[in-house]
C-alpha cells in the first residue's frame, strides 16, 4: 500500500492518479513515478521490469504500480535489514555497514544520539515549525527519522550561526519526498557555507537517516555553534587567560579547545586546587575538576557546592556533579557515564556550553594597563568566508585564525591538492616542525606554496613565502582569494566539461545574460561590479531561470531601500543553496557588490545550471584541474 503522502505526490504530478489511490499511470510515466517516490531505476532495467510485471499493457493501475514499488523498495532495504540483524550492542555502541564502501563498518555511539537529541529538544522546542517533530525521543534511533525532512537541521544551522538560512525559503507545509529533499539540499549547502565538511554526504543519505553521516553532520553544526562565542569579540574577558609576555595575537592562535583548557585552569588556580586540565578525556573522569569549576563560575545565590567531592565512585560522583550543573541550567551533552568514561566530544561540548553560559571572566576595567576593548579586531566577513570555505574542504588542522593557521603552509598545500590533484610534491613539504629548524622549514613551505601558485598562473607579484609566514594580512588574503577562485572555477570547468581551460570572467557574464534572456528575463549584468546586482533581483531571476518554481515571487521586494535590497539578497543566497549551488558568499556581498564574492555566486550558479536535474541533490562535484 502506498501512503497518503506518496499518493499526494503522485496526484500532483499525474492527474490520472487520485489521492484516494484509484486511477492509473501511463506505461511511459512509471519510471518518473518511481523516481518521485525516491527509487531511481536506470532505463535499461526499467524496460525489463515493465515487460516482466505488466507485459505490453499501456496503462498500469495504481494497485499494480504499488506492488512494483513495494518489491523494489524491499530489495533496496534488504541489504540494510541484513546488517541491522547483525548489529552488535557493545558498551553503548553498535556497528552499521557502510552503503558506500565495501567491507566498511561504522561505529555508532548511542550516547551521541542521546546528547544531540536532548540538545535539539532543549534549544528548538519553542519553534512553532517543529511542533509536530519535537521532542525527539533520545532512545531507539528516532533522531534519524526526525531529521529526514530537513527542518530540524536547517533550524539547528540557524541556532549555530544565526541568519545563515532565510527561513522564507524553507519548505514547511505539506511536504512530499521532493520538497523534503530540497530542504536537505539547502541544509547541506548551508552547513558547508558555515564551515562543515560535507564530502561524502548527500541529501539521500540524510533522507535515509544514514546514522554515522547524520551524527557526523549534527556534531559539526553543534560544535560550530558552541565555539562561535569563544573569541575576544564576544568575551573581552578572555584577555585574562594571557600568560606573561603574550599578546592578543597569541590568544588568536589558540584553538577553541586550547582556550577552554586555559579557561578551566584559570578557574582551578583561583579555586586554590593543584589539579589542572590537560585533556577532555582522562583528566575529567573523576569529576573533581568539574566540581571545582562549577563552584568557581556559579553566580552568588545559585546554591552550587563542592559536595560531589565527598561522593565515592566516579559514576556516582559524576551524577552528583551534574546535579550541581543543573542549578546553572548547564546539564547538557553528558550523562554521568559519559563523564566517567571520558567521552571526548561530549565532554568538550559540556565545557563549551559552561563557558558560553557562565564565563565569569570580567571585562577589562578602566584601570587595567595594556589592554582595551578597542584592541580587539573583529574577523572580517572576507576572512570568515575564506575560513569557512577551507574548513568545508576538510583541511587538517581546522582553521581558526586565518593568519596563524596558514603560516606553516600545510593547509595551503591541501587546498592545492583539492584544486588540482597531484600537483603538490609532498616530499618537498615539511609537516613536522622541530624547535631549531621550525621557522626555516615553515618559510620553505611557504616559498613552495607561492611557487605552486605561479604554476596556476596566480598573480603573486611581490609575495614571498616569508609574507605568508609573517601573517601579512594583505598578501595572505591575495593568495587565499586566488585559491578560492581557482577552486570555484575548477568546479565550474568540470561541470561545463571545458577540459583544461578555465572559464574567464567574461564567459561567466555571457552565460548569465544568455540564460536570463532565453528564459524571458529582462535583467542582465555588465560585469561583477555592476551596481544593478545590489538589489539581488538579477540573482533571483537567474535562479528562477535555472530552476523554475523555487522562487516565491511575492517575497521579492521592488523598493530600492537598503532593507529591501538586504531582504532580496538573503532570499537569493538561500534559494541558490536550495537548488544545490555551493554558495559561500554572504548577503552583504551582493548588496555592497563585492566583485570577488559576486563572481563566486554567479560561477556557482552557472555550475548548477550545467548539472542535469536528476543530479541536483547529489553529492558535490569534486574539482579537478588538469591544466591552466
Amino acid at each position: 500500500m502506498l501512503t497518503r503522502e506518496q499518493l499526494t505526490d503522485l496526484n500532483e504530478n499525474f492527474k490520472t492518479v487520485s489521492e484516494s489511490g484509484s486511477g492509473f499511470l501511463a506505461r511511459s510515466d512509471v519510471q518518473t513515478a518511481l523516481k518521485i517516490l525516491g527509487i531511481d531505476v536506470p532505463g535499461y532495467k526499467m524496460r525489463e521490469l515493465l515487460d516482466q510485471h505488466f507485459g505490453n499493457q499501456g496503462q498500469i493501475d495504481v494497485d499494480r504500480f504499488a506492488k512494483l514499488y513495494e518489491t523494489l523498495d524491499e530489495q533496496r532495504n534488504e541489504e540494510a535489514n541484513r546488517w541491522k540483524q547483525q548489529t552488535k550492542q557493545v558498551s553503548g555502541a553498535y556497528q552499521v555497514h557502510s552503503s558506500k564502501q565495501e567491507n566498511a563498518h561504522h561505529t555508532i555511539r548511542v550516547e551521541e544520539e542521546v546528547a544531540f537529541s536532548n540538545w535539539i529538544n532543549s534549544n528548538l522546542s519553542d519553534d512553532v515549525d517543529l511542533k509536530r517533530l519535537l521532542p525527539v525521543n533520545p532512545q531507539g534511533g528516532e533522531l534519524y527519522t526526525k531529521v529526514q525532512d530537513g527542518l530540524v537541521i536547517c533550524k539547528l544551522i540557524n541556532l549555530a550561526v544565526p541568519g545563515t538560512i532565510d527561513e522564507r525559503a524553507i519548505n514547511k507545509k505539506n511536504l512530499n519526498t521532493y520538497t523534503k529533499l530540497e530542504n536537505l539540499t539547502l541544509a547541506l549547502m548551508s552547513s558547508q557555507a558555515i564551515g562543515c565538511n560535507i564530502i561524502n554526504i548527500d541529501n539521500i543519505d540524510l533522507s535515509k537517516g544514514t546514522a554515522h553521516l547524520v551524527l557526523g553532520l549534527l556534531w559539526q553544526i553543534i560544535r560550530i555553534g558552541l565555539f562561535n562565542q569563544i573569541d575576544l569579540q564576544h568575551c573581552p574577558g578572555l584577555f585574562r587567560l594571557l600568560r606573561d609576555g603574550e599578546t592578543l595575537d597569541d590568544l588568536r592562535r589558540l584553538s577553541p579547545e586550547e582556550i577552554l583548557m586555559r579557561w578551566v585552569n584559570y578557574h582551578l588556580e583561583r579555586a586554590g586546587t593543584q589539579r589542572r586540565l590537560h585533556n577532555f578525556t582522562s583528566d575529567i573522569v573523576d569529576s573533581e575538576i568539574y566540581t571545582h569549576l562549577l563552584n568557581q563560575i556559579a553566580p552568588i545565590g545559585s546554591g552550587v557546592t563542592l559536595s560531589p567531592l565527598g561522593v565515592q565512585g566516579n559514576v556516582p560522583r559524576a551524577g552528583a556533579m551534574l546535579d550541581e550543573a543543573e542549578k546553572l541550567d548547564c546539564r547538557e551533552f553528558v550523562t554521568a557515564t559519559d563523564v566517567a568514561a571520558g567521552n571526548y566530544k561530549l565532554n568538550l561540548a559540556f565545557v563549551a556550553n559552561l563557558f558560553n553560559k557562565h564565563p565569569n571572566l570580567p571585562d577589562p576595567g578602566a584601570d587595567e594597563v595594556g589592554f582595551s576593548v578597542e584592541d580587539v579586531v573583529e574577523e572580517t566577513r572576507e576572512e570568515k568566508t575564506y575560513r569557512n570555505w577551507m574548513n568545508s574542504m576538510g583541511v587538517d588542522p581546522y582553521v581558526n585564525w586565518l593568519y596563524g593557521d596558514l603560516q606553516n603552509g600545510v593547509v595551503i598545500f591541501q587546498l592545492y591538492d583539492i584544486i588540482r590533484p597531484g600537483m603538490v610534491i609532498w616530499k618537498r613539504v615539511v609537516r613536522t616542525f622541530h624547535k631549531l629548524r621550525g621557522m626555516m622549514d615553515q618559510i620553505q613551505n611557504c616559498n613552495y606554496a607561492v611557487e605552486l601558485g605561479k604554476q596556476l598562473r596566480f598573480s603573486l607579484v611581490g609575495i614571498q613565502g616569508k609574507d605568508i609566514y609573517d601573517g601579512n594580512q594583505t598578501l595572505t588574503l591575495a593568495l587565499v582569494w586566488q585559491l578560492m577562485r581557482a577552486y570555484t572555477l575548477s568546479v565550474l570547468a568540470q561541470c561545463t566539461q571545458s577540459g583544461d581551460s578555465l572559464p574567464a570572467d567574461k564567459d561567466i557574464v555571457a552565460w548569465v545574460n544568455e540564460k536570463l534572456a532565453s528564459s524571458g528575463k529582462s535583467s542582465s549584468i555588465r560585469s561583477f561590479q555592476d551596481s544593478a546586482i545590489s538589489d539581488g533581483r538579477v540573482v533571483l531571476d537567474l535562479i528562477d531561470a535555472i530552476k523554475p518554481n523555487v522562487i516565491d515571487h511575492s517575497l521579492i521586494k521592488s523598493g530600492g531601500s537598503n532593507e529591501d535590497k538586504m531582504s532580496n539578497a538573503k532570499y537569493a543566497i538561500t534559494c541558490g543553496r536550495k537548488i544545490g549551488a555551493k554558495i559561500y558568499a554572504l548577503p552583504e556581498d551582493i548588496t555592497e557588490v563585492k566583485p570577488k564574492m559576486v563572481l563566486t555566486v554567479f560561477a556557482c550558479l552557472m555550475a548548477r545550471g550545467y548539472m542535469p536535474d536528476m543530479k541536483e541533490a547529489s553529492a558535490p562535484v569534486a574539482p579537478m584541474m588538469n591544466g591552466h
